[in-house]
């Protein structure tokens, strides 16, 4: 996947935005942190992954995931943007806007789109 691709999925989700995070370029939802691409390593920042289900998408797939010592205590996983599949990716960011979007918002989602 590509940088233009994974901005078009992020920017799928209602009320995503780009924004700041730490002095670095991020996406927000409803004013909160979503997700964030890092340069230095070209890998996306997935929040809302247990610690468990970090573990195992380690050890099933390393050429995709990772982590640095920085979010070690964070329920959360880095994915490296080239090796990610889209599906996955926008999965991965669901979790996370269904968490930091207004639940009135989750709620009309889920009606417009079956769930």
């Amino acid at each position: 996947m590509t940088a233009d691709e994974m901005d078009a999925i992020v920017m799928a989700f209602p009320m995503a935005e780009k924004g700041i995070s730490y002095g670095r370029p991020s996406y927000k939802v409803n004013g909160k942190f979503f997700t964030r691409l890092r340069r230095e390593d070209e890998s996306m920042v997935l929040m809302e992954v247990s610690f468990d289900e970090r573990e195992m998408l380690l050890e099933a797939e390393p050429g995709t995931f990772h982590f640095t010592a920085h979010y070690k205590d964070y329920p959360a996983v880095l994915a490296r943007i080239a090796a990610l599949h889209p599906g996955s990716l926008k999965g991965f960011l669901e979790r996370r806007w269904r968490k930091v979007a207004p639940k009135k918002l989750v709620k009309e989602y889920d009606a417009a789109n079956g769930a």
